[in-house]
């Protein structure tokens, strides 16, 4: 039997967690701020999803737009507060002016999640070389996931790449998952799959009023109907 491919939805509170969870999703990325590409929620919400559902739920570690780290004490004080209000798993990302890796930002932020498990974010997309930022972080503890679309203008400009790396699985720096998420489409699904891509992110196709609704728990369950073939 193969493996159930896993489907991640973006919520923003609780109506969404519940409704993408009855949908069949097999994850969260738990945000606020859609305006700014997702921004760290506040802890009561995180609180209030870990209590209104059972999957698990990775908490956005990011304080303004753009992929800069900003002040990095807030951040471990937001990591502090999201463990506190029972998150065990987060999504985060950060790179410097010239498009590198911020290794101080990060490894103070992993620190302070102390093995929690967690997604090194579209920043990637942005990154003057995503070889070398992967191969950068290749052992930092927990990270167990590239969420990316291949590009910074979406899964249609970034496929080539996203084949090239679902490819190179195993090899230094490519241990990680690769969780495709950015301008995906149903469309785009069967080809990835082939390639041995088995993970996907959705926002904007879980809701179908837009960002001004809600998640669509029927929405998500035609997600995992194509997933599951």
């Amino acid at each position: 039997m193969s493996k159930r491919a896993v489907l991640e939805v973006i919520a923003l509170d609780v109506e969404d967690a519940v409704a993408a969870q009855a949908g069949g999703a097999d994850r969260l990325e738990l945000v606020t701020d859609m305006a700014a590409d997702g921004l760290t929620p506040s802890a009561a919400t995180v609180a209030g999803i870990r209590a209104a559902v059972d999957i698990p739920v990775r908490v956005m570690l990011r304080l303004a737009d753009g992929f800069a780290a900003g002040d990095v004490e807030r951040l471990v004080a937001a990591v502090r507060g999201m463990r506190e209000a029972g998150a065990e798993e987060f999504v985060l990302g950060f790179l410097d002016a010239e498009g590198g890796v911020d290794l101080g930002a990060v490894e103070r932020v992993a620190r302070e999640l102390e093995g929690c498990r967690w997604t090194f974010h579209r920043a990637i997309d942005r990154a003057a070389d995503r070889d070398a930022l992967r191969k950068q972080l290749a052992d930092f503890p927990g990270l167990d996931t590239y969420l990316t679309a291949g590009a910074a203008g979406g899964v249609d400009v970034g496929m080539p790449t996203l084949l090239a790396e679902a490819g190179r699985r195993g090899e230094p720096g490519y241990e990680q998952q690769l969780l495709v998420g950015g301008g995906l489409r149903l469309e785009h699904v069967p080809l990835l799959l082939k390639a041995g891509i088995d993970a996907f992110h959705i926002g904007g196709a879980a809701r179908p009023q837009g960002w001004g609704g809600p998640v669509s728990a029927e929405a998500v369950a035609e997600w995992r109907r194509v997933l599951e073939g």
